[in-house]
Parts: C-alpha cells; structure tokens; sequence
C-alpha cells in the first residue's frame, strides 16, 4: 500500500523534526511546481529518479470491443526514469556484469 500525500507529510515532517507538516507540505508543492515547469529539459530527483519527454511515433492499434484496426497518432509523452540507486535499493545490487577489458583485448589480438 502506498502512502497518500498527508501520511508522507506526517513522516517528513517527524523526521526533519524542527519543520512542520505545513513548512513540509509547501516545500512538496515547491519542488512539484519546479517539477511541472522544468520536465520539457529534464527534471531530476537525485536518488529517486528523473522526468524525460519522450516523442511517440504514429502507429496502428486495435479497438479491443469490435477488433478493427485504428491509427494512433504521434504525441509526447512525460516518462519517470527510476535510477540505479532506486532500483538497487529496492532489488538488491545487479548482477549483471560488464566483459572484462582484458578478454575484449585478448580477441581483438588473435584474430590478427
């Protein structure tokens, strides 16, 4: 379950202690403001994440209740990228490793 804006507020402000819930709320309302004015350049939440624009091309889709095929025209689009630190918090460390530099190097050599 997630929490509604006041139970976010209450806990903010519980754990800044020396700001309360209406200094915590208009400091929320600032940086949403700041949020919706600066998404067109990228806006980023450091640890969180960030909002990029993302232009959507044309493309045919399907009306579910009759099945007939319909054209979906173009539009832009606001998206949240999660960061690395969010989603490691969350899943735990990736365990996807980068090939080793040393190996990349050893194949280039040979097949000289």
């Amino acid at each position: 379950m997630s929490l509604t804006q006041s139970q976010l507020i209450a806990e903010l402000a519980e754990k800044v202690e020396p700001l309360t819930k209406v200094q915590v709320k208009s400091i929320l309302d600032a940086i949403t403001e700041i949020a919706y004015k600066e998404a067109k350049n990228g806006f980023t939440l450091p640890g969180l994440g960030k909002l990029v624009v993302v232009k959507r091309s044309a493309r045919m889709g399907r009306n579910p209740a009759t099945g007939e095929s319909i054209k979906i025209p173009a539009k832009t689009v606001l998206k949240f990228r999660v960061s690395k630190a969010a989603k490691e918090a969350i899943n735990g460390p990736s365990k996807k490793k980068a090939p080793a530099a040393k190996k990349v190097v050893k194949k280039v050599a040979k097949k000289k």
